[in-house]
């Protein structure tokens, strides 16, 4: 029996690997059968399956090297003594219960966001008392701690019991504590975390040549897509080639003075502009997804009563927003700059904090920001204090009852926002950032007027939903905005406001029973988001149907009214005659980065050549395949661009 010539330190660490490869596997197998998309099926994922064995071999090898380099000395080995078996035990019982953390709030991730935990989760450590608050509520965190602990008492059961069998079939054998089979494992451990043979190492970006989201995140793991991303929270630009995109970036923006290096172009009233000095409610909307919405033409018919009145507004079904999460949305509404930070908030970037912002431009007028929570959650605070002389309204100064973590609900927050506007003796300008529509997915029970509603699974799903309390709270959501919009309308100030509501980001899930193809693969879902003006007093009702941006929404209110404002960023004015050029930047956190139009979404990596460009409608120009690479190349050149761009921006935009 040549296997007991093996040294039995070895031995044991050869059933750890085995051990340790069987638990990975499993894991990725749980992840392909819970989140995999419709029609996605095994045959599809062996790509993923393959790359991800050799994923799994690196970070089982780095967990097996220490005893490996140690046990070259007999001295350190487990088997040596008594107190050397309890320390190696407790260091694989601690490794493992590390590995088994990060395996369970990967799977947390992918239920939230479809992605695996990445450094962007550390956006949410620092604020450890309200993301766990939000877990506590959202998810059985009870019974997931009773799991992990009975993993590791499994685990480290399987440890022990190991143990005892190497030593009971070696003992009374006369196997030599050897060098040589300790300097071999290391070279094999050694290929393993290298990754490859002959070649370069296996990068965390090797994953993204698989050209499909939910492959590519198969084929990770956690840890390697967690640490990996860790080196990206840094903000990065670089101004010679911002300034070398300039000359690009000023035609595409017009910018008056095409040959000086700078953003900052004085706006003069436009013909048309309103003189009344309409007030201005904007609304940012949480988790306010275009496909899952009414307007979409969804059948589930979630938000009738929006629908309504965006037959009565200026509507926009093709706005887009820069990235994911509602730090970012905020960012970008307020500055007019994509959060191309990837994995940390530009709003917890001390030096991208300090902004300048075209509603200190709304002289004359009350600024108010609304929030049914804590605004130091993701700094929120801290980007909106640059408006000057703002007054912040939370649940600390709204008498209302908390309903969950995220504070009171959204109708008492707007009948707080109803009761300050008619007190106004002057115009105001006031965000009202919502917050319902998220998990813990909470409705009031006091609000017993609103009817929840039963729907069968298959048609959630079908639908873009994941359960039937996203659906109901998803309908609470244009409840809320029923009962404010209801309630205004009787107001005086109603009849010279302008009311402006955007979604702060998407949802990705299964859109394609309504989109095509691009919208669910390449997750145009996470960034697509209804953008509504409304004031039937003061502007025409119109359906747009070009691409626009979430960055255009504060330049496009100054432009309805009669004020000169200062520009300094990327924002455009979408309802100026002379705009041209329809597209909106977005960027996410699987690296990469791209420009959507009328007719296109061009994608870009960040991390090594590849792009692609997908059609985003039904109905197709019928381009040749030279127009398309014309088309192709225009897109990479902007996409380029505009990103350096942000980058510089969000660093040298100050107030």
């Amino acid at each position: 029996m040549a296997r007991l010539k093996i040294p039995k330190t070895l031995l044991w660490t050869i059933n750890l690997f085995l051990v340790l490869f069987l638990f990975f596997t499993i894991f990725r197998i749980v992840t392909f059968f819970a989140f995999r998309p419709p029609g996605f099926t095994l045959s599809d994922s062996v790509p993923s399956f393959l790359m991800g064995i050799q994923y799994d071999l690196r970070w089982i090898s780095i967990i097996l090297l220490p005893i490996m380099v140690l046990g070259i000395n007999r001295a350190f080995t487990p088997f040596y003594s008594g107190k050397n078996k309890r320390i190696w035990t407790w260091y694989f019982a601690a490794v493992f219960f590390l590995v088994f953390f990060f395996f369970i709030a990967d799977l947390v991730s992918f239920s939230y966001n479809q992605t695996r935990i990445d450094a962007g989760a550390m956006n949410f450590v620092e604020d450890p008392g309200i993301s766990i608050s939000m877990m506590w509520q959202t998810y059985p965190l009870i019974w997931i701690g009773i799991g992990l602990l009975v993993a590791i008492i499994l685990f480290k059961w399987l440890l022990n019991k190991s143990h005892w069998q190497v030593s009971t079939i070696t003992d009374g054998k006369a196997i030599m504590h050897r060098k040589a089979p300790f300097i071999i494992g290391l070279a094999i451990l050694s290929i393993f975390i290298y990754g490859k043979i002959y070649t370069a190492p296996l990068k965390w970006k090797d994953s993204f040549a698989l050209k499909d989201s939910f492959k590519s995140y198969l084929a990770l793991n956690p840890l390697q897509n967690f640490f990996s991303t860790m080196r990206l929270r840094q903000p990065v630009f670089n101004e010679s080639k911002a300034r070398e995109v300039f000359p690009l970036m000023a035609d595409f923006l017009q910018l008056p003075n095409k040959d000086r290096f700078g953003f900052k172009r004085v706006v003069q009233p436009r013909s048309g502009a309103l003189e009344s000095k309409p007030n201005i409610v904007l609304v940012l909307c949480e988790s306010f997804s275009m496909y899952k919405s009414t307007m979409s033409g969804n059948p589930l018919n979630t938000t009738p009563y929006f629908d309504s009145l965006t037959k009565e507004g200026i509507f926009f079904e093709r706005c887009f927003t820069p990235h994911f999460s509602t730090a970012r949305g905020l960012f970008a509404i307020i500055t007019g700059i994509p959060d191309v930070q990837m994995f940390k908030f530009s709003t917890r970037n001390p030096a991208a904090i300090n902004q300048n912002t075209i509603i200190n431009d709304f002289t004359g007028y009350s600024k108010h920001y609304f929030l049914g929570g804590n605004p130091e959650f993701n700094n929120f605070q801290g980007i909106v204090s640059n408006i000057h002389n703002l007054q912040i309204h939370t649940d600390e100064t709204i008498k209302a009852p908390r309903i969950n973590v995220w504070g009171i609900s959204d109708k008492d927050l707007f009948i707080a926002a109803n009761q300050q506007f008619k007190k106004e003796t002057k115009p105001f300008f006031a965000v009202i950032q919502t917050s319902d529509n998220h998990r813990p997915y909470t409705i009031p029970e006091t609000d017993n007027d609103f009817i929840k509603k039963v729907v069968p699974d298959e048609e959630l799903v079908k639908f873009g939903f994941g359960s039937l309390n996203e659906y109901n709270t998803f309908r609470y959501s244009d409840y809320c905005f029923r009962q404010f919009m209801e309630t205004a309308k009787q107001e005086k100030y109603f009849e010279n406001t302008i009311f402006v509501f955007v979604g702060d980001h998407g949802v990705a899930g299964n859109a394609t029973a309504l989109y095509p193809p691009a919208w669910t693969n390449q997750r145009l879902t996470d960034e697509h988001v209804p953008l509504l003006f409304y004031a039937p007093a003061l502007i025409e009702p119109e359906v747009r149907k070009e691409t626009v941006s979430q960055i255009d929404v504060l330049p496009t209110i100054a432009g309805l009214l009669n004020i000169t404002y200062a520009n300094t960023t990327l924002g455009r004015d979408i309802l100026d005659p002379k705009k041209k050029n329809d597209i909106a930047f977005i960027t996410n956190t699987a690296g990469k980065i791209g420009i959507v139009n009328n007719d296109y979404y061009y994608i870009k990596s960040l991390e090594f050549v590849e792009q692609e460009i997908v059609p985003i409608k039904f109905s197709m120009p019928n381009h040749t395949p030279i127009q398309l690479d014309s088309i192709e190349k225009q897109l990479s050149l902007l996409t380029d661009a505009y990103y350096q761009t942000a980058q510089y921006l969000l660093m040298n935009n100050k107030r």
